[in-house]
């Protein structure tokens, strides 16, 4: 007998890991549920292709053959953490500081997760902007392709401009709408 798929739940999370290289990861029910397989095309629907491992996240969910999938992301948080990096450029700047800076639109020129940097290109001005790993990180995600869509709050830092914050570009546009 096959066995039909349930009707969406709303589970509420952390992200136990996801590898943008394979495709998936899994998302560790709060209520003790069995783990929920995330999608890549799930997340990208979201906006986002990666998405930090301990990230808080809410998802709508079904129950498959196969097992629990999510089928659509509704929110991401960054990952609890007692501890900001150490970036000389924001030892000075608080949380609320960088959550009042404007978002600015831009798009991701290159980022290597192995080198811990990467650079974006703002709509409309001539210079890059730096992304270190730990503000990547502290923003909820993992890693950034190539021509991703980001919105960055953004500091002048000692050698130039440099993102405080990052955030997908659908969630960029729900804050500001919302």
């Amino acid at each position: 007998m096959i066995q039909e798929p349930t009707e969406l739940r709303r589970v509420s999370g952390h992200v136990k890991w996801f590898d943008p290289a394979k495709g998936f990861g899994f998302v560790l029910d709060s209520e003790g549920g069995p783990d929920i397989l995330l999608h890549a095309n799930v997340l990208r629907n979201f906006g986002q292709g990666s998405v930090a491992d301990g990230a808080p996240i809410v998802v709508m969910a079904q129950t498959t053959p196969r097992g629990v999938q999510a089928v659509e992301v509704v929110e991401i948080a960054p990952p609890e953490t007692d501890r900001l990096a150490h970036i000389d450029d924001l030892d000075d700047t608080s949380a609320a500081e960088i959550a009042a800076l404007p978002l600015e639109s831009a798009r991701v020129k290159w980022f290597d997760k192995v080198k811990g940097f990467g650079f974006a290109n703002v709509f409309g001005r001539s210079e890059d902007v730096f992304i270190h790993i730990e503000v990547l990180r502290q923003s909820g995600f993992a890693d950034l392709g190539p021509g991703e869509a980001v919105a960055l709050r953004v500091i002048e830092g000692k050698r130039g401009r440099m993102a405080a914050q990052v955030l997908a570009w659908e969630s960029a546009l729900r804050e500001v709408q919302g």
